[in-house]
Formats: structure tokens, C-alpha cells, sequence
């Protein structure tokens, strides 16, 4: 398939980019659907905590994609991925509908995120629905690691295309028929996410059979169970590390949840990084830019110069976000977010240009830390990555920093951090 050059580099990237920022996309369309029903915005904060519940416990398998991508590269390790995903889908799923039981939401979502009453059975409800999402998310799991595998990242965007076009079509729609509120809001994603795992297994069909019987170093003379175990044990590193990537939005709740005006401060900071987070995500895929293009000679640095003039480009989306036209329409007229509140979301949008540059670097190390099969490397990254959010939350909080502007400060940071500990820890 060739080794790195700035064009093979961007063939992959592109599709993955593209793929990462129409998923994250289909976010901010449900939320038109969300923010429109009874509750307005406030329901569209109690949606996002829910949302944020589910995510968190989906992050307990977040390491499988990239597990994939290092092990699942002939049909005795495919298999044994295929065991290890159903596995650690039905056991997540049983943990997030345990979480909806009482006395349990009660505490998590009361408590913990000081969501009042009415909220609380909300983001119970759209926590307890999104099983059926989750489950698409892990199905899609099997095929996306083949088409990665293949380079084959075009056919895996144009699935993810294809869903974004129904989410996209579905937000106008249900609007336009009164289907509003967060339970309508589950009701658009869900569907879309089925169409976009069948679709990208049809597409990944012909690399499975195109997979070899044996990587030339004797892998299928060790018994399977032994493989998944295996595959397990290099799976827990990286998934705790997409758990503690996870729990960052609900400590922004945490924290902001006990500033003045919470509910309000929450409402901008879920929309605004409903924009960013696309472009820093789709940042993020780096990661498997980094994994499929990994180093030829020692000090070889092309992929460095390659993620940092990404991230540079991709920094100039958000600010689009921060012109009159553009921030007016979408966040007062499509997020029905109050006029008196504009300008902070522009400023945050300013802030969060930097966002995809930092991600672009970090990713570029964690795969460079998985294709070396070192991911207890990428979860030590992570810690330090919380380690430093939990800080400047809580500096922010003692200093009293308005609510609105803790998240981006916080996130900023942490990935800084993250940067740093990766590049020291991968030197050592």
C-alpha cells in the first residue's frame, strides 16, 4: 500500500475527517429537534447529560477500534475481535440500563449533575432509549477496523455520509411535524445509526474475505481463547483512557452545575461545544493516520510536521462560528439560544480554534504509542489529561470564573498537558 507521503497521508485522512465531523455533526442537528419542544433549551441541557452518561459508559470500549486496527489484521485475529466486541457490548449495555434503575439515575443525574426534577427524568429516558444507539456504535465496530485496515476509508465516510443525510433530513422534518423534545431527539439518531453499520458491513465484506489465514508469525497456533484474552488485556488500557476522556463533559457539569445561573451557563457550553467538538474529533483521527503511516527510520518526523499543519487548517472552521451572520443564525435561530447570550458562544468559538491543533498532536502520539504496543502509554496520557481538567475546574471554580468559560479553559489545557506527558513518556 506505500509509505508515508503527504498525499497517500491526506487520501486516508480526509474521508476519516470528514467521517468524524459528520458524526459529531449529527449532534448539534438533533439538538434543533431537542431545543424545540416544551422544555426549549434546559431540555436540550438535560438531552446532553443523558447523552453525556451514555457516552461515558460507551467509552468503556472505546480501545476496541484501534485493538482492532493492530490485531484484527488476519481472520484468526478478526474472529477473536468479533468475540471480544459482542462481549464488551452486551455487558455495557447492561451496565447503562442498570444506571436507569432507581435509586441510581436519581443519584447520578440529581446528585451528581444537580439536574432539578423535571430534568432528571429526561436525561433518565434518554439515557434508557440509547441503548439501542450504543448498540450500533459497537455493531459498527467490526467493519469500520477492516475498512481501516484496508485504507479502504472512503467506503467506511460515505456510510457515515449516508447517516448524517437522514439526521440531516430527519431535524427540518420532525420539526416542521411537531416531533420535538428529547425523546424525538433519540428517535432521529437511532435510526440513522443502524442504516450507517449496515452499510459499512456491506462495504467490508470483501476485505474480510480478503483477510489472511495467518500473519507469518505463528498468531494461529495459539488458542483462541488465549487471543481474546489477550486482545482484552490491550483493549483495558486504551478503553480507560476513552473513560476519562468521557467523564470530562460530566465534570464541566459538576463543576459549572454550582456557578451562578448554572442551567443557563450549561445550556452555552453544550452548544458551542457541539460545534467544536467535530473539528477537534475529527482531529483526533489522527490516530489512525499515525498507526497506518508509522515512522520509516528513527527521527522520522514527517507525520509531526503532517498533524500540525492539519490541525492548523482545521483551526479555521470555529472561527467561522464567530462571524455575525453565521453565529446569529445558528445559535439564536437553530439552537434557540437567547440573543443576550450571543456573544459569549462567539468568544468560545474564538478559543476554540486551538482546539483541533492540540488534538491533531495528541493523536498523532497516541498512535504512534499503539502502533508500538505500548497502550498503557495512552492511558497514563489520559490521567494526565483528566488530572490537569480536574485542576483548572477547580481553580476555575475557587477563583470564580463565569461557568460559561470553564469548559473551553479546562479542555485546552488538559490537551496541552496530554501533549506533553505523551511526547516524554514515548522519549523515555
Amino acid at each position: 500500500m506505500g509509505g508515508f507521503t503527504p498525499a497517500r497521508a491526506t487520501r486516508f485522512f480526509v474521508p476519516l475527517l470528514l467521517q468524524a465531523f459528520s458524526q459529531c455533526l449529527t449532534y448539534p442537528l438533533v439538538a434543533a429537534i431537542v431545543s424545540h419542544g416544551e422544555l426549549g433549551v434546559e431540555g436540550y441541557a438535560a438531552f446532553a447529560q443523558g447523552q453525556t452518561v451514555m457516552f461515558l459508559i460507551g467509552a468503556l470500549g472505546s480501545g476496541l477500534v484501534l485493538t482492532g486496527m493492530v490485531h484484527a489484521r488476519t481472520r484468526a485475529g478478526y474472529r477473536c475481535f468479533r468475540r471480544l466486541n459482542f462481549a464488551m457490548m452486551a455487558a455495557l449495555l447492561g451496565v447503562q440500563l442498570f444506571v436507569t434503575l432507581p435509586p441510581f439515575y436519581g443519584l447520578v443525574f440529581g446528585e451528581l449533575l444537580g439536574l432539578p426534577p423535571d430534568l432528571v427524568s429526561v436525561a433518565r429516558e434518554t439515557l434508557g432509549w440509547g441503548v439501542f444507539m450504543q448498540a450500533a456504535f459497537f455493531f459498527r465496530n467490526e467493519p469500520l477496523v477492516v475498512l481501516y485496515n484496508a485504507r479502504a476509508s472512503f467506503e467506511a465516510n460515505l456510510a457515515t455520509t449516508v447517516r448524517l443525510v437522514l439526521t440531516m433530513a430527519s431535524s427540518p422534518l420532525f420539526v416542521h411535524m411537531g416531533w420535538t423534545g428529547p425523546m424525538w431527539g433519540v428517535v432521529a439518531m437511532t435510526g440513522p445509526c443502524f442504516v450507517e453499520y449496515a452499510l459499512s458491513h456491506l462495504y467490508a465484506r470483501k476485505y474480510v474475505r480478503a483477510l489472511p489465514d495467518d500473519d507469518g508469525r505463528g498468531v494461529t497456533a495459539q488458542p483462541a481463547t488465549h487471543r481474546v484474552v489477550d486482545q482484552f488485556r490491550f483493549t483495558v488500557p486504551l478503553s480507560l483512557g476513552g473513560v476519562l476522556l468521557a467523564v470530562a463533559p460530566l465534570l464541566v457539569a459538576v463543576f459549572v452545575g454550582r456557578t451562578e445561573n448554572a442551567v443557563a451557563m450549561l445550556a452555552i457550553h453544550y452548544v458551542t461545544i457541539g460545534v467544536a467538538n467535530p473539528v477537534a474529533f475529527g482531529a483526533l483521527r489522527m490516530q489512525a493516520v499515525a498507526i497506518q503511516f508509522p515512522p520509516e527510520w528513527p527521527g522520522d518526523r514527517r507525520m509531526l510536521a503532517y498533524a500540525a499543519c492539519a490541525g492548523l487548517a482545521l483551526g479555521a472552521l470555529p472561527l467561522l462560528f464567530t462571524l455575525p451572520g453565521v453565529s446569529d443564525w445558528y445559535f439564536c435561530e437553530v439552537q434557540n439560544l437567547p440573543a443576550d447570550d450571543l456573544w459569549r458562544a462567539r468568544a468560545l468559538m474564538g478559543v476554540y480554534a486551538l482546539a483541533p491543533f492540540l488534538q491533531a498532536l495528541r493523536g498523532r502520539l497516541e498512535g504512534l504509542a499503539a502502533w508500538m504496543k505500548r497502550p498503557k502509554t495512552v492511558m497514563a496520557g489520559q490521567i494526565a489529561h483528566v488530572a490537569t481538567f480536574l485542576s483548572a475546574l477547580s481553580l476555575s471554580l475557587c477563583f470564580g470564573m463565569p461557568g460559561w468559560q470553564m469548559g473551553a479553559s479546562a479542555i485546552l489545557s488538559a490537551a496541552a498537558a496530554t501533549i506533553l506527558f505523551l511526547h516524554l513518556d514515548l522519549r523515555r
